[in-house]
């Protein structure tokens, strides 16, 4: 079969070609520079500075109401349209020290339904019963929610090959209105030797019989993946594909599993199974791209270049091992160049959703950002240097190539109001509308008064401490506990002392005191005291959300229950221990170091299923 693969439109990145021979020779790079100016996107946004013609991002905001083909399984209407398949609640949630109940589940799926991903992997049913009642409730109720423009979002779930894996994955997402089931099965040789130890046939009969089975249940929308796709031998990959088209999958995605290839590599591979893969014609290729050389996002768009019309992402690049690619850098990268250098290819994601998305999900997992991640990083937007700072005031084209605001994030008070302990309901409520928060009235009434505690000890309240204070009340767990009141002594000499007063779901008031090397400690022992679950402390991290003597602090820890809060590895049939994530906010450090311990403990019990009697809060909308 025929390697050398060149791209013609729309199934190329304009200004781009591969030439590729595959394996034995290298691959050629090429750029045609031509007038890109006469590509638009659908929705005529111009973000990014172009030799030809200058551009400004702050200049040009994101279209809301994004023009979205309709959804057809195996078929996009648009050619230049790539469909986003967040997998979030499914490879993110393998990252290490990661762990979400299903109402966070539920919470982040819905916020993804918001950003406008096309497809929620919500999880991976047969993992666990936990896992299966998740991607079950969000089915049921992310997948039947259909907006003005009939935008609801396909729900899938992963599964083995194998019909147990295929019928459980099928059990829980037919609720949705648009079910997915994805399987997949290994065909690298290492993994086909040492893993699986089938051959080559057994594994195209594995495939194809199990493709055809989720399609015998009733699910018209099956995504095939063959692991480990980048290190596979071409022409078995050929033609595994052939045979699980020819079962009746839709979506052939090809995973870069260890995250092994270069762009230029995976562009090739992707173009090399659009040319000899019979009947790629009737399917969607997409891509998965783990970020082992921190090249996942320049695979993935490097893929899309390549004919690939979906592609496998997570929020905050969260995953296994070095993670996955991100949905902000893939969305931005198509929204910013898309329509320069990319041909026109362009997604559905209403991009003033990705900040908040990030934060929720940051929150929830425990998984910092770190400051310099690109588009969501705390230093993203940030510009110390003198001249860069002089080219900012003058102009912000200078040096910035997408505006904050294209992300959600709001970066100044343009109205101009400073708020403060005189500052009413009203003026919090329209910050916070600006700032993208949409808060139901009994949060409001709770951030109100935070706002207003805070506000008698600092003379302005920043944007800073605001997303703090949100992020505090809102991104908490169901409650079991609530700290009503701490105390703490402690200093040079002898051992700390802390009495907590803690209030249970049923109402009743417990107080305990306990000593310990320091006052964090002291009063975690107190807590323990009243909860009586023994836990082992794995993490405790501390930061600054502002500068100064009067700084809210915002304190992240993560617990091991000593009991059995286990799930079972689906891959290996082993107990995993979990762990539980909790955060808090506060102007006393000690104050915040309880509410995260306190909100980590409220997670471990509700996965135990400790009966909850308090009203679960509402989740902002973003």
């Amino acid at each position: 079969m025929a390697m050398a693969t060149a791209f013609s439109s729309p199934n190329h990145c304009f200004g781009r070609q591969w030439n590729s021979q595959f394996p034995t020779s290298g691959h050629i790079y090429r750029r045609n520079l031509q007038n890109p100016s006469s590509f638009r996107s659908p929705a005529g946004r111009v973000c990014c500075s172009e030799a030809q013609s200058i551009s400004i991002a702050s200049d040009s905001k994101p279209n809301s109401s994004v023009q979205r083909p309709p959804y057809i399984p195996n078929r996009i209407p648009d050619p230049s349209y790539v469909r986003i398949f967040d997998t979030t609640l499914r490879d993110g949630e393998q990252s290490p020290g990661a762990s979400l109940t299903s109402k966070e589940k539920l919470d982040i799926a819905r916020q993804l339904a918001k950003l406008g991903v096309d497809i929620i992997e919500a999880g991976f049913p047969a993992a666990s019963k936990e896992d299966f009642e998740a991607v079950k409730i969000i089915a049921k109720e992310v997948g039947n929610v259909v907006d003005q423009d009939g935008y609801v979002p396909v729900i899938c779930g992963l599964s083995r090959c194998n019909e147990k894996d295929i019928r459980t994955a099928w059990e829980a997402v037919k609720y949705a209105k648009r079910p997915r089931i994805h399987t997949f099965i290994a065909t690298s040789e290492i993994h086909m030797k040492y893993k699986l130890r089938k051959t080559r046939e057994e594994v195209i009969e594995i495939a194809r019989s199990m493709v055809r089975f989720a399609r015998s249940l009733g699910c018209d929308d099956v995504e095939f993946s063959p692991e480990d796709a980048g290190r596979s031998d071409r022409e078995f990959l050929y033609e595994i594909l052939g045979e699980v088209i020819k079962a009746g999958a839709t979506t052939l995605n090809i995973p870069d599993t260890v995250g092994y290839t270069m762009p230029v590599e995976f562009g090739a591979l992707i173009a090399d199974i659009k040319t000899n893969t019979p009947g790629i014609e009737n399917v969607i290729i997409s891509t998965h791209c783990q970020n082992d050389l921190g090249l996942a996002t320049a695979n993935t768009v490097a893929g899309a270049c390549a004919g690939a019309r979906q592609v496998e992402v997570t929020i905050n690049g969260i995953g296994e091992r070095a993670g996955n690619a991100s949905l902000e850098e893939v969305v931005m990268a198509l929204q910013c160049r898309g329509e320069h250098v990319l041909g026109g290819l362009h997604s559905g994601i209403n991009s003033r959703h990705i900040f908040l998305t990030s934060k929720m999900v940051e929150e929830y997992t425990g998984l910092n950002v770190q400051p310099h991640k690109a588009i969501v990083g705390a230093n993203a937007f940030a510009h110390e240097s003198g001249i860069h700072q002089d080219g900012m005031l003058k102009h912000k084209g200078t040096y910035e190539i997408i505006s904050p605001e294209d992300i959600g994030y709001e970066r100044s008070n343009d109205a101009g109001i400073v708020l403060g302990k005189l500052s009413g309901r009203h003026a919090l409520k329209s910050r916070l509308q600006e700032l993208g928060y949409e808060l139901d009235n009994e949060n409001l009434d709770n951030i109100f008064w935070r706002f207003k505690a805070v506000a008698e000890q600092k003379k302005r309240v920043t944007d800073a401490d605001l997303r703090a204070l949100v992020s505090d009340e809102v991104f908490q767990p169901s409650v079991v506990w609530k700290l009503l009141d701490l105390q703490v002594t402690c200093g040079t000499l002898g051992l700390s002392t802390a009495t907590v007063k803690l209030l249970n779901a049923d109402g009743k008031e417990h107080t305990n005191c306990a000593v310990g090397t320091g006052p964090v400690d002291s009063a975690y022992k107190a807590v323990d005291g009243i909860v009586k679950e023994p836990v082992a402390l794995l993490e405790y991290s501390m930061n600054a959300v502002t500068e100064g003597i009067d700084a809210i602090a915002t304190t992240r820890v993560v617990i091991r229950g000593e009991n059995s809060y286990t799930s079972t590895n689906a891959i290996t049939g082993e107990a995993v221990q979990r762990t539980f994530s909790g955060i808090g906010a506060g102007m006393d450090i000690v104050v915040s170091s309880v509410k995260a311990y306190i909100g980590a403990l409220n997670k471990m019990l509700g996965f135990q299923g400790v009966d909850i009697k308090v009203t679960e809060k509402r989740t902002l909308s973003a």
